[in-house]
């Protein structure tokens, strides 16, 4: 067995003339801005709109579960598809790449406000609500899909060595962080029409940054990608592997992002002032581990910087698990070291994907491909964290505003217990199969 269908720890050799010239702070800029918008658009799909549609619009818990499953599952469905057109319009050229996001960022705006701003006449009636709900979410996330595909996979035709591609990544994700701390105060600071307009202003400059940004040189080859590419990532064991830890982790992750503002308001009881602290404090810890990390990955390589993550996580969700009204403090704490376990979560399965396409001889022809999976996974996560953690809330008797001892036990236990749980499923397979292997590979 060869170390390229093991391990996606180790890329291939790059001959000389091939390897990319370095990666400087202004690429790294030009490049990841993009990152901001998008991650200011994620907090608000995957946390602020649960919550928002049960307290404002009053919809039932199993009804939003519904539609935030039926939504995801069609968004998951097209990501390969969209991996597909990415590739086709990489082959073409850079500009095309280009103009299909800006046709993406427009939509996704639009999407955005449909969402977020519902007519009265559906506000009135659960059912045109739960309709308008998931056509507004089908085109917001199918545009959103659509950019972040083709982001990731410009980053991942850039190239180069562990440290390289994780700086590449870090730059995307850290600077989405600041779009995320962003979006967690701007709702409650400046109200929901300023934060839109905020997020349209944040995806313009974004895109015009993005233009500017450093070409992959794998668009200058003008090979159309080849057929059957759709499916070649899972002839790669390596990706197998990868996606499996992925996937596992990934919904340990869903499932809190999905029900922390419901463990706020009345696990902790803490007052709605301090939900923008929480939600901030989690996602500047992580933007300001990221550097911390990445200094740990030339000691440790990507695989166990990522186990380490895992391992700080399940301890502050176990910690977490023990809280309950009036500890604010407390929870803040855990925000803040939970944010720091975060840092590996952003920063190096991206990392560790591009140096799957590398080895796997896939640099420059098959990226979009890899990520239109990659974010397939993703978005199943977070059906499944949706579709499933809400109605089994209910079905316990939790609703928003309960005080009930039985459920508030039940938000905890969705909340803390089964992320740890899923937690150490993950990285006991991070630890089998994406460390052990390279250790007994012969190079």
């Amino acid at each position: 067995m060869t170390q390229a269908t093991v391990l996606p720890v180790q890329a291939a050799p790059v001959p000389p003339g091939d390897r990319p010239a370095a990666f400087s702070a202004r690429d790294g800029l030009t490049y990841g801005l993009l990152g901001l918008p998008l991650a200011f658009v994620a907090l608000p799909l995957y946390v602020i709109f649960p919550n928002h549609y049960a307290k404002e619009f009053g919809m039932p818990l199993a009804m939003l579960g519904a539609v935030l499953l039926g939504a995801r599952l069609f968004d998951a469905l097209i990501d390969p598809l969209l991996g597909r057109l990415s590739d086709r319009l990489f082959a073409r050229s850079a500009a095309a790449v280009l103009r299909m996001g800006a046709a993406a960022a427009l939509v996704l705006a639009l999407g955005f406000t449909l969402l977020f701003f519902p007519p009265p006449w559906a506000r009135h009636s659960p059912g045109a609500l739960a309709n308008w709900a998931g056509a507004s979410l089908v085109l917001t996330y199918a545009a959103y899909s659509a950019l972040s595909v083709s982001h990731q996979s410009w980053g991942a035709m850039l190239g180069g060595n562990e440290a390289q591609r994780s700086r590449v990544v870090a730059w995307r994700e850290g600077l989405g962080l600041v779009g995320v701390v962003l979006a967690s105060i701007a709702p409650v600071a400046l109200g929901l029409p300023a934060t839109t307009a905020v997020f349209f202003a944040a995806l313009l400059v974004g895109w015009l940054a993005w233009r500017r940004a450093p070409e992959p040189a794998a668009r200058r080859q003008g090979h159309a990608p080849a057929a059957g590419t759709l499916w070649r990532p899972w002839r790669s064991r390596a990706f197998r592997r990868l996606l499996a830890v992925f996937m596992l982790n990934g919904i340990a992750s869903a499932v809190p992002a999905t029900l922390v503002l419901f463990f706020i308001q009345d696990r902790l009881q803490a007052p709605p002032a301090l939900e923008p602290l929480f939600l901030g404090s989690y996602f500047l810890a992580a933007a300001l581990s990221i550097p911390l990390w990445l200094a740990l990955v030339k000691r440790l390589g990507l695989a166990r910087t990522w186990l380490a993550g895992m391992v700080l996580a399940i301890a502050v969700f176990a910690w977490a698990a023990q809280l309950g009204a009036g500890q604010s403090v407390a929870f803040a704490l855990v925000c803040a070291l939970s944010g720091v376990a975060l840092g590996t979560d952003l920063a190096l399965p991206g990392a560790l994907l591009a140096g799957v396409i590398q080895a796997d001889g896939q640099s420059g022809q098959a990226e979009g491909a890899y990520f239109g999976w990659w974010n397939f996974a993703t978005k199943l996560n977070l059906a499944l964290a949706a579709g499933l953690a809400l109605p089994l809330l209910g079905l316990f008797g939790y609703a928003p505003g309960s005080r009930d001892d039985a459920a508030l036990t039940a938000l905890a236990v969705a909340y803390c217990v089964l992320p740890c749980i899923l937690k150490v499923l993950a990285a006991a397979s991070a630890w089998f199969l994406l460390i052990q292997p390279s250790e007994s590979v012969t190079p």
